[in-house]
């Protein structure tokens, strides 16, 4: 009965809600809402679940993740044409962290992440046309086609790249968060990994590096609760990723809130930047399988995947806050969707007619031009050859 009222009502004062929609749309007034849960802190004093928002950033965000999920469905049609080949591991489920993380920092912060990195990508200001065309081996890829779906790279942007070692861009991380100190700039990186990574040794040597040298370093661990078919209590005796630094502080996160994720990066840029490193375990989860050659749902129920879309849809969240807010009508944020579906296929139009890379590329970003690299011969007399 409340809720045919409730219609009765907005249907008779639709034009007055209309011109509130338009103005607060504009609006960069204050919104401030509570995290859906708790941060669970680890030697450290969580922060407040109270986040400051505005109707921008909640448009935003929803405009934003509205494109990653399509640009992902596409990707898996793609993927089935046989227009992509090869590797190709898709985030949708998973955008609220690169949402909410975008939202906390700057690009002169650095972010590198694993093989899962179409939508991290794009939160870096990447282009659908560029995404598209690297996913399909072609030219005017973001990695010239060379890359595929698990090295996109934005090195413009602050975006070091998608890795396909399990673990490895994790001491790389710790890299660029070392030249950040040495460079006496006031800047973090993100080092991104996720839960089947989480047990590597190579991420506690240099997580152990970065603690001994302070380091703006923080290491985010998006548990999606399979490494690969593998359930995280199967693969690790203690699963509290956030806890695993042990000497260095942890916070756990709902990663399917992007407003947690935005507290929660703005947090730890602040700790990071006095302190030195700090691990986020983001609370996440994947609707489809590990890759492309995983069904995903071998080793979980379709309940399970429905049961999370349900309740936690990191895209439902903000169109529930939007529509809680009279931000927008749900036809303005359906228009929104179909907006984006004919953006992204217009997008893969496009991506289809860029040409394949020329074969010379294949011996092309081998070596650093430009260090004029001698070969000798075994006498170690006779100058072989010299690479550019």
């Amino acid at each position: 009965m409340a809720l045919s009222t409730n219609r009765t009502v907005n249907h008779l004062l639709k034009p007055l809600s209309a011109a509130i929609c338009a103005t607060r749309r504009l609006s960069s007034d204050t919104i401030t809402v509570e995290t859906s849960i708790p941060f669970t802190g680890h030697n450290i004093d969580p922060p407040s679940r109270t986040v400051e928002t505005s109707a921008n950033e909640l448009m935003t965000f929803f405009k934003d993740m509205a494109e990653m999920r399509r640009m992902e469905i596409a990707a898996d049609s793609l993927y089935k044409a046989k227009l992509i080949r090869g590797f190709c591991h898709l985030y949708d489920g998973q955008e609220a962290v690169a949402i909410g993380m975008e939202a906390a920092i700057t690009k002169k912060d650095c972010i590198i992440t694993a093989y899962r990195d179409h939508c991290l990508f794009l939160g870096r200001g990447g282009g659908l046309y560029e995404s598209f065309a690297e996913l399909m081996g072609r030219k005017n890829g973001c990695s010239k086609g060379k890359g595929g779906s698990m090295h996109f790279y934005k090195k413009e942007s602050g975006f070091y790249g998608g890795h396909g070692i399990v673990g490895a861009q994790v001491p790389l991380g710790i890299g660029l968060a070392f030249a950040q100190k040495y460079s006496k700039e006031e800047h973090v990186t993100f080092a991104m990994y996720g839960d089947g990574a989480a047990n590597q040794g190579q991420l506690f040597e240099a997580l152990n590096m970065a603690a001994l040298w302070d380091l703006p370093a923080i290491l985010v661990c998006e548990n999606n609760h399979y490494g690969m078919g593998t359930a995280e209590w199967r693969a690790a005796k203690s699963p509290a990723y956030y806890k695993r630094g042990d000497y260095v502080p942890g916070l756990k996160v709902d990663g399917m809130d992007a407003l947690a994720v935005k507290q929660a990066c703005k947090f730890a840029k602040e700790h990071a930047l006095k302190n030195g490193p700090i691990i986020l375990e983001m609370d996440t989860y994947r609707y489809h399988g590990h890759s492309m050659s995983d069904p995903g749902s071998t080793y979980r129920t379709r309940d399970e995947i429905s049961g999370v879309r349900q309740e936690r849809d990191p895209i439902e969240r903000i169109r529930k806050l939007i529509l809680a807010h009279d931000i927008a009508t749900e036809k303005e944020l359906k228009d929104i969707e179909k907006e984006k579906r004919k953006v992204v296929d217009e997008a893969i139009a496009k991506a289809k007619e860029s040409p394949m890379p020329d074969p010379s590329e294949l011996f092309t970003n081998v070596y650093v031009k430009g260090f004029g690299v001698e070969a000798f011969g075994a006498d170690r007399k006779e100058v072989r050859t010299t690479l550019p």
